[in-house]
Order: C-alpha cells, then sequence, then structure tokens
C-alpha cells in the first residue's frame, strides 16, 4: 500500500479512503462488516463518516447515526483501533431546535461527544466541519475545535463544502491565534465534477499544503462505466439522480473518452476515473462507497494504475 502524508500533518492514510454514507441505507450490518474487514485486509486505513449518515433511510425518514454505530460495532469485534485514522463530520442537522446544528462551540462539544460513543472511542482522527455556517463566529468554531483537540478528543482538523475564500480566512485566524487549522477540506470532484474545486481551491490547497479529499468521485455511479446511452439502468439504486446530473452531451463524451482510455490500458472506467483523480493536485485519497467486496476489489485496483502523460492530457481537456 502506497500511503499519503494526511495534508501537511504527519499521519499517513491510505490512497483510498472507504466512504460509509451507504452504511444503514443500501448495506446493512453484516454486509457492512464484511466491506469493512476486505478494506482493511488489503491494507486500507481510512474510513469517513458523518453523524448525520445515512441521510435518508428508504422509508423517507432522516436517517443518521447509523453509520457510525456499525462502526464502532465493528471496531469492538474486528480492529485495531490505533491502526485507523477515523474520520467524521458533524454541523449537520440532528434533530429540532436551532442549536442542534452548526459550527457553534454548544453543537461542536454536544457532536463530539455523541460521535465518541456511537463510535465506541475515546479520540476521533480527523473531524470535519461538514458545511460552513457564515453567521456562526469563526473564531468560535476554531477555540472549540482547538479545545478538541488539546483535550485529547481530536488528533486533527478538516473542513467540507467550504468555499476557498473561507478556507483562507480561518487558516489566517488559525494562524494569528495559534489554533491548530484544516490539515484537509472535502469537496464535490470528478472529470464532471470540477469547477468547484480547480477554479480556487487547488491552488490554495497547492499553496497551503492542505489534502483534498474528493468526494462523489465516480460520478454517484456514472463514471463506472454501467450507464449507457439510451438504455435506462434499473439495477442502480442512485439512476434517477445520475440521468438527472449527467445525461448531457458532455456527460456522454466524457464517459467515451473514459471507456477509451479504460480499453488501451486493460483497465476498468472505475480505475481511470480514480487514477485521474489520484494524479490531480493536492488529491490525497477519494472518498469511495461500495455496496459490496466486489466493487471494492476494483476500486483498490486503481492505486496501482498510473495513466500515460497523453491519456492525463486527454482527460484535463475533457
Amino acid at each position: 500500500m502506497k500511503y499519503r502524508t494526511l495534508g501537511y500533518s504527519g499521519a499517513y492514510v491510505s490512497p483510498i479512503c472507504l466512504g460509509t454514507q451507504q452504511f444503514g441505507r443500501w448495506v446493512d450490518e453484516r454486509g457492512a462488516h464484511e466491506i469493512l474487514n476486505a478494506f482493511t485486509e488489503q491494507g486500507g486505513n481510512f474510513l469517513d463518516s458523518a453523524d448525520c449518515y445515512p441521510i435518508y433511510l428508504p422509508n423517507g425518514s432522516e436517517g443518521g447515526q447509523v453509520s457510525e454505530i456499525i462502526i464502532g460495532r465493528w471496531l469492538k469485534l474486528y480492529a485495531k483501533r490505533d491502526d485507523l485514522i477515523i474520520a467524521t463530520k458533524f454541523s449537520a442537522p440532528m434533530g429540532e431546535g436551532p442549536n442542534n446544528e452548526g459550527l457553534s462551540r454548544k453543537h461542536i462539544v454536544k457532536a463530539v461527544e455523541q460521535s465518541l460513543k456511537r463510535l465506541g472511542t475515546d479520540y476521533i482522527d480527523l473531524y470535519q466541519a461538514h458545511d460552513d455556517y457564515p453567521n456562526v463566529p469563526m473564531d468560535e468554531t476554531h477555540r472549540a475545535l482547538d479545545n478538541l483537540v488539546a483535550r485529547g478528543l481530536v488528533r486533527y482538523i478538516g473542513c467540507s463544502n467550504f468555499p476557498a475564500w473561507r478556507l483562507m480566512k480561518s487558516l489566517g485566524l488559525c494562524a494569528k491565534h495559534n489554533y491548530v487549522s484544516y490539515v484537509t477540506v472535502q469537496g464535490k470532484y470528478n472529470l464532471l465534477d470540477r469547477t468547484e474545486y480547480e477554479c480556487e481551491m487547488m491552488d490554495l490547497c497547492q499553496e497551503e499544503k492542505i489534502g483534498m479529499l474528493p468526494y462523489v468521485p465516480l460520478a454517484k455511479g456514472f463514471l463506472t462505466g454501467k450507464y449507457h446511452r439510451g438504455v435506462p439502468n434499473t439495477q442502480s439504486l442512485r439512476a434517477d439522480d445520475v440521468i438527472k446530473l449527467y445525461n448531457n452531451n458532455r456527460g456522454w463524451k466524457v464517459l467515451q473518452l473514459v471507456r477509451s482510455i479504460a480499453d488501451r490500458n486493460a483497465v476498468s472506467c472505475t480505475q481511470v476515473a480514480l487514477a485521474w483523480l489520484l494524479q490531480r493536485p493536492a488529491v490525497i485519497s477519494p472518498v469511495v462507497g461500495v455496496n459490496g467486496v466486489e466493487q471494492l476489489k476494483e476500486v483498490f485496483g486503481a492505486i496501482d494504475v498510473f495513466l500515460p502523460i497523453e491519456d492525463m492530457a486527454e482527460l484535463n481537456r475533457c
């Protein structure tokens, strides 16, 4: 396994981060344990969750908490805690009332205590603000997070879905007051969703050595190659979302290019899409969710795929 540093920190993580949003929704607990066991057996050590996962359950009710609970039970049964880098997120709505979400000190303290309990651990390796809340004083948020690190409840902090200017402001505030600062940022990034990251955030991450953790790296499954123009995909649980987002000329053009590159390199479309990300600036570890062990094996195969310069150039231009 070719481990990578977690941003500018000294911690090492696998180049594939196992996303767990599907646990408790599309993957039951037994299936989740099988995936987690296979992931660690192959050298994976980086897990990503959130207190609100799964966001929605099949009956339409709000989810939450289940993913962390499943990971916690698995940890107790199978894993060596110190071998893992466990990331989770906070700030999403976790109930009724104005203080059950956000980046206030009140919510942060409550959220970390509940996540620790669900995960069955006494510390979180990477604690991430799930979304930006500009109405909360940034100093209040960072004082609270700095205190969590000082208490040993959290090792590193990260953020998700922040605009570049807000992340830069945060880094400046932390430097001024000597607070612990964000080492990673999560954002939507794949061959079809590029503007948000590449416009400003990519340069910022490179300059400040912030690690990028792309989510939806396979465009919700579109880039796996299982979709075909004009052919409905009734087997995909996310087919409606995928078609709504990517059923357009650009989407099919990019997918055709991915298929061509996959064929000439004797790899899968999934592996091309992930290998491209792993060769992009500041990207550490794409956050990939899988529904079974076979999907996980294919995803891990991307680690050993190094796309030729010509293929990278074509993909970068698409």
